[in-house]
């Protein structure tokens, strides 16, 4: 199975044989462009080593090792030895290895991150609420990981379990409340936990909603939808 990329972990595994010129910009041989907010890249169709390096926050060499290797599929410039890359090729590659999407993905969906063990559950949330509904989607097993990426994905929703492998979801539920770059994210527990006392304590903890498990997928569909202010289709 190909390892996931991630954002820190990418030029540790390829290493980076660019040029660094003195302010600590990465160079290579193709050229580089404006950084990710400096235009529309929704609009951008073809883009190139230094834009993709860019966008996926990893050095230039890094891309374009991954461009030799096959990882990442595109052409090169008639006549030259530059490389392109089309931008669903782009955005299937930052997918693949859980790197937002959000400045380059047109369809603007909701972020969603999902924290479960069951990887059951977690591929029925990639299908219903990624393939589906086009959400974005990021899945974390583990509170340590949940914790991780909700600071870099910023989501609009996490759909987190009670019970976790090392710490519980009321303990994350907490965690994403004190930190205030995420006050507008919502939370949704998930839980078979009964007792209305402890129901409570987790509302308390700061989550938005509880649903019960089992639970009815067109009943959490509906309230995931609620909690993101969207209609049924996910528009």
């Amino acid at each position: 199975m190909t390892p996931r990329l991630g954002h820190r972990t990418a030029d540790a595994l390829f290493g980076s044989q660019a040029s660094v010129k003195g302010n600590g910009t990465v160079m290579s041989r193709e050229s580089s462009t404006s950084s990710p907010g400096d235009q529309d890249w929704r609009e951008k169709k073809v883009f190139t080593t230094g834009e993709a390096a860019q966008l996926c926050k990893v050095s230039q060499q890094t891309i374009i090792r991954c461009f030799d290797s096959g990882r990442l599929q595109g052409f090169r410039v008639p006549g030259s030895k530059f490389r392109r890359i089309p931008r669903e090729e782009l955005l299937r590659f930052m997918r693949a290895n859980d790197i937002p999407t959000g400045v380059l993905d047109s369809s603007g969906g909701p972020r969603v991150l999902v924290v479960d063990d069951d990887e059951q559950i977690l591929d029925l949330f990639r299908e219903i609420l990624a393939d589906d509904k086009g959400y974005e989607v990021r899945t974390a097993s583990t509170g340590y990981d949940a914790g991780l990426l909700t600071e870099r994905f910023k989501p609009d929703l996490v759909v987190l379990d009670y019970m976790l492998p090392d710490i519980n979801g009321n303990v994350v539920c907490a965690r994403i409340r004190e930190n205030e770059s995420l006050a507008s994210t919502k939370i949704l527990l998930v839980s078979g936990v009964v007792d209305r006392s402890e129901v409570e304590g987790l509302l308390k903890a700061g989550a938005d909603g509880f649903i019960k498990k089992p639970f009815e997928l067109d009943t959490l569909l509906h309230r995931i939808d609620e909690l993101l202010g969207v209609g049924g289709n996910g528009k």
